[in-house]
């Protein structure tokens, strides 16, 4: 199993069967090594988040961080708290996003006429003039890491990595829906934004200027947020996960997270940082990262 990105894309599975596949490839799989048995690791050329991985491969990435945070704290945790993948699906259409070629049919079909040749009786059918593809409702799937108390199953921190359906069209009014929900709760709500594009979840103020934000709800501390603002140029933080009162925050180390799956799943091999990233850059971030990869020997 040398590519696993590839192997959740071609096999039909459903999100926690994706996830539980990760979750078992993360454990027994060792480190990838070239044929001459040297560790050929080539870490992402950037220190945090890599701004590549924001568009088509984001799927993959939704699935092995949410795995590996999983992994990270399921034996910190226990036996006082399960930590557990929750699924769902959300309806999209593809009215507020980009449509490719791989989200519907053509937009236009060919009309074809058929011959009126030949004795006919009775009223004949005419042919439809023209067909065009309607568009069909995506069923798109998440998963949310959700801590629970060994002893009553009771809901204590959701974490969401959110992905762009959360933060677009009908998508985002789901999340939002189950949000709130979580917000007029007594559990607490981790949120991992590391996508540039999309509306921010709502706050009482605006927010500063970056393209990664982590949020973090307190059930004691509502409405009040705290915030994590995170640049290009910064590994992703060392983020608290709340828990019970009578429990210490556990620490959720996310760049070790992100560096894991960016290994363990190749994506040095699935990216070519010779061209622009999929979701552009503001200009300024773009030249900084185009000295980045070219001292990391990725660029001429």
């Amino acid at each position: 199993m040398n590519d696993l990105a590839t192997l959740l894309e071609r096999i039909e599975v459903s999100a926690v069967e994706a996830l539980y596949v990760t979750l078992e490839w993360v454990k027994v799989s060792p480190r990838p090594r070239n044929l001459d048995g040297k560790e050929p690791i080539m870490p992402s050329p950037f220190p945090g988040m890599d701004p590549y991985l924001e568009g088509t491969l984001w799927t993959t990435v939704h699935f092995s961080l949410s795995a590996e945070i999983v992994r990270q704290l399921a034996p910190k945790l226990r036996p006082r708290y399960l930590v557990l993948p929750a699924e769902r699906f959300v309806i999209e259409t593809p009215e507020s996003v980009a449509i490719t070629a791989a989200d519907m049919y053509p937009d236009v079909g060919v009309a074809k006429t058929r011959s009126m040749a030949g004795d006919t009786h009775g009223p004949v059918v005419a042919p439809a003039p023209l067909e065009l593809a309607t568009i069909i409702p995506t069923s798109i799937p998440h998963v949310t890491v959700e801590i629970r108390d060994t002893a009553n199953r009771q809901l204590v921190t959701a974490i969401e990595v959110l992905s762009p359906t959360n933060k677009r069209g009908d998508g985002r009014t789901e999340y939002l829906a189950k949000r709130r929900r979580i917000l007029l709760s007594t559990a607490h709500l981790l949120e991992i934004d590391l996508l540039r594009q999309g509306q921010r979840v709502p706050m009482q103020q605006p927010l500063p200027r970056s393209p990664y934000f982590i949020f973090l709800s307190r059930g004691e501390k509502r409405p009040m947020t705290e915030i994590c603002p995170i640049s290009l140029a910064e590994p992703l933080p060392v983020v608290p996960v709340a828990l019970l009162p009578s429990d210490k925050d556990e620490a959720l180390d996310l760049q070790e997270a992100f560096a894991t799956i960016y290994d363990l799943l190749g994506y040095d091999l699935a990216l070519d940082y010779t061209q622009p990233p999929e979701i552009p850059l503001s200009q300024e971030d773009a030249a900084w990262a185009e000295m980045l990869l070219r001292a990391a020997g990725l660029r001429t």
